[in-house]
């Protein structure tokens, strides 16, 4: 502790940053310190505050997770938490935007997880969603095993990024929480009531600590583009990650060296260069990053393989990725939107009717109070 009070009151003089092997100690400047708090977005004090205070006061706790990496945005801590300290309390794993990835995977990805929690995959949008009948059967469902409360909370609970403002706006079919496809949009946790006996809790992204890197963070979808100060280091690990025939669709580049070859032709392309006439690769580089945070450059990070099972999978995986990356770009297929409005149509009658007959027994339940008072 006396070393580390040392180095701050020299950086504070104004000496330059040094590592010496063999010390206990790293100078660190101030603007090192600035971008580790940059990195450790959802690790404050106050966002695990409101995470426990959504855990305390839910009935039931939805955990969101990215369809695209789904052990990345899986929080085994918040999991083995309810497991011993709230056991009674029901917790169901919502795969979102699954509209993202292909279905061989989000089916994989499903009977893994149901192994361990009711697990569900969704398609967040008002319009054309998937999963939502479901999910509200679900919630019903378990609403029935509190048959003591009038009302149960359902706590909806996840990482950054992850859509769920993007959720509650679904399942009510229309725009009551703030949403954003960049992280970091909804900073306490507010109430919105479903039905007479279901009430939704939003709250902000939280990220536990499982060490990952800055690139792992950023590529989550933790950290804004706009606030790294060399997004241009980013760039190779997307390049890396992703599919070259996939980035040269998005893009229009077909060939490039490295990550700074890709970058040129790609602000040369899109008229992102400086009055120099040199192209502006931080910008090209934010928009990249903003690309793969919502989802227009596809990824996603394939289900575990069981043992013993034929590797006969490829040209699946070749043609079901074709399927997403299709699925991405304008001029889709409208055959298929018109077939999930119809199905979400049928849905909505469905809860519509439900509704119906819930507040039927509750008039039902209020007279037999009354006649019970008398």
């Amino acid at each position: 502790m006396k070393h580390v009070q040392e180095s701050q009151e020299k950086s504070q003089r104004g000496t330059n940053n040094h590592h010496i092997e063999g010390e206990e100690y790293v100078d660190n400047s101030s603007l090192d310190i600035a971008k580790d708090d940059m990195f450790a977005k959802g690790q404050s004090k106050r966002i695990w505050s409101e995470l426990y205070k959504v855990l305390d006061s839910s009935d039931v706790v939805i955990q969101v997770l990215d369809a695209r990496n789904v052990p990345g945005t899986r929080s085994l801590h918040i999991e083995k938490h309810l497991k011993k300290n709230a056991p009674h309390k029901q917790l169901i794993l919502v795969l979102n935007k699954c509209d993202l990835v292909p279905s061989w995977a989000i089916r994989k990805w499903v009977k893994i997880l149901s192994k361990d929690y009711p697990t569900l995959a969704f398609h967040a949008t008002i319009n054309n969603s998937f999963g939502k009948g479901a999910l509200i059967t679900l919630l019903r469902q378990f609403s029935k095993l509190h048959s003591d409360k009038r009302q149960i909370s359902v706590g909806i609970i996840g990482y950054p990024n992850t859509g769920k403002s993007s959720i509650i706006n679904t399942l009510m079919g229309t725009k009551c929480c703030k949403a954003a496809p960049v992280p970091g949009e909804t900073k306490v946790w507010q109430y919105v009531t479903l039905t007479k006996k279901i009430y939704l809790i939003d709250s902000p992204g939280v990220v536990y600590d499982v060490g990952d890197d800055e690139v792992e963070t950023v590529l989550k979808g933790v950290v804004r583009s706009e606030r790294l100060k060399d997004p241009v280091d980013f760039v190779k690990p997307m390049l890396e990650r992703a599919r070259k025939e996939h980035i040269q669709k998005v893009y229009g580049v077909q060939d490039w060296t490295d990550d700074i070859d890709f970058l040129t032709k790609v602000a040369k392309a899109k008229g992102k260069l400086l009055p120099s006439g040199e192209a502006d690769m931080p910008t090209v580089a934010k928009m990249m990053i903003n690309d793969w945070q919502r989802g227009k450059i596809p990824y996603f990070v394939a289900p575990p393989r069981p043992e013993g099972e034929e590797e006969d999978e490829e040209d699946e995986v070749a043609g079901e990725e074709g399927e997403a990356l299709e699925k991405l770009q304008p001029g889709g297929d409208a055959d298929d939107d018109d077939e999930e409005g119809e199905e979400e149509g049928e849905e909505e009658e469905e809860i519509e009717m439900d509704d119906e007959e819930e507040e039927e027994e509750d008039d039902v339940e209020d007279e037999e109070d009354d006649a019970d008072d008398e």
